[in-house]
């Protein structure tokens, strides 16, 4: 739904506007001068501002100059008289995208140009999105069965309201969940907004998320809406949740309960519809009984808990995670062929990959450059084969056929002889285990 701020203050005008826009399905806020609109715009964001020029106290004028240095993403109406079609003229080169003569000939007048108005505001989203470079987190490997079963608790959860909590290790590849919890949500047409709550101090944090008025600490030169008010009507994925401090974990516990706020340095109460996402990469059981997360807080945030397996638990997305990234790498370095011979991917099946898929790129990129030709091997990878069992962490090197002798018999001692699981962990299918098993000799 579109929200429409009218600001006129004759009240007939006020009443016709209003009732025409909410025939259409609009949510429709009015003010009665340029004065009471800029408070209203301080508040919450708007889709479309229609508003007259000559009013007492504040004009029309101030509300335009306002609306494009303060929220230049919403399009703007003006309303006048004969008489002043030049200062309305005069408005649109500030970039007010239309103007409407009063006394408007019907209600089809006014219909018409907030259409164009919404679905030129649409048209310029759209263009920003195509625009956008692509990025890793809007796309999705998914093969091995246990990122399949998060992958299908996401797309159940998506198309709720639900608060959703995602749990796992740095690098896993939790942005990319909630973006796609965004993608499959009914907000999919609204902003996706993150935030990491780990990148900002307290005091500039707190700013971030709720916003803050002018002068409300030294260098707040101006009124800014924070990333709840520019997350409305889309979703707000809070990264890092656990690092919050008290104070500020105690201010998003109270937004969360009804999803209203103040600034800071405000008074104003301001309201947003909002789905949050939040992650964490900490223990938050741990983080509770040491004081660093409250414990409401926690049950607030985990109405939908899931968890993200680290990549050694997803071993069967480690190859076509690497030949997507490969892909990736090379439109970026202009070498579409790049691929992974043989011993270069038993060596990234038998590596444990502390840092996750975010490690699983960096390498890959390393080797890309490293690399003369389009076949990585496994010294461009440079990493040690360290097997997932405890016991046996010593690099190896070898032939290929060594290479996967020796990471099958660690996939099996990982596994505790569990041939199904030890085949799960190696990316490959159970027959073709029992073959290498048989070919191989080993037991």
């Amino acid at each position: 739904m579109a929200h429409v701020l009218i600001v006129d203050d004759e009240p007939g005008v006020r009443s016709f506007l209003g009732e025409v826009l909410k025939g259409e399905g609009y949510v429709v806020t009015s003010a009665a001068d340029g004065e009471e609109a800029s408070r209203l715009l301080d508040q919450r964001g708007f889709h479309v501002v229609i508003t007259d020029l000559r009013m007492p106290r504040v004009d029309g004028m101030t509300v335009v100059r306002k609306v494009r240095a303060e929220s230049p993403e919403t399009e703007v109406i003006v309303l006048t008289g004969n008489a002043t079609v030049a200062t309305a003229v005069e408005a649109m080169k500030l970039g007010a995208f239309d103007y409407l003569v009063k006394p408007l000939s019907g209600p089809d007048e006014l219909r018409i140009v907030v259409r164009r108005a919404l679905e030129r505001k649409r048209l310029t989203e759209d263009r920003q999105r195509s625009q956008r470079a692509p990025d890793p987190s809007d796309e999705l490997v998914a093969q091995d069965p246990s990122m399949l079963a998060v992958v299908a608790q996401v797309d159940k959860v998506a198309i709720t309201d639900a608060t959703v909590l995602l749990l796992g290790e740095s690098g896993t590849g939790k942005e990319l969940l909630a973006r796609r919890i965004h993608r499959r949500s009914r907000r999919s047409d609204g902003p996706f907004v993150a935030v990491n709550c780990a990148a900002l101090s307290d005091t500039l944090l707190e700013s971030e998320i709720f916003g803050h008025e002018r002068g409300a600490f030294t260098g707040a030169t101006a009124t800014r809406r924070g990333r709840f008010e520019l997350a409305d009507g889309g979703t707000l994925f809070l990264d890092e949740i656990a690092e919050l401090r008290p104070g500020l974990q105690a201010k998003l516990l109270r937004v969360l309960q009804d999803y209203r706020f103040e600034r800071v340095g405000g008074s104003r109460t301001i309201e947003v519809d909002v789905r949050v996402v939040a992650a964490t990469n900490r223990n938050l059981e741990e983080a509770q009984l040491s004081g660093a997360l409250r414990a409401d807080l926690y049950h607030r945030l985990a109405v939908f808990p899931i968890r993200l397996p680290p990549l050694r638990e997803r071993p069967g997305d480690i190859l076509p995670l690497a030949s997507h990234l490969l892909g990736r790498i090379g439109r970026r370095l202009g070498r579409r062929d790049l691929a992974l011979e043989p011993a270069a991917e038993a060596a990234l099946l038998a590596y444990s990959w502390p840092g996750n898929v975010r490690e699983l790129a960096n390498l890959l990129e390393r080797a890309a450059i490293l690399a003369e030709g389009s076949t990585l091997t496994v010294n461009h990878l440079a990493i040690p084969v360290v097997s997932r069992a405890p016991a046996s962490s010593a690099p190896f090197e070898g032939t290929l056929e060594a290479l996967e002798r020796e990471a099958i018999r660690r996939a099996l001692a990982a596994e505790g002889g569990h041939r199904k699981n030890a085949a799960a962990r190696l990316g490959i299918g159970l027959r073709t285990l029992y073959e290498k098993l048989k070919a191989f000799g080993i037991e």
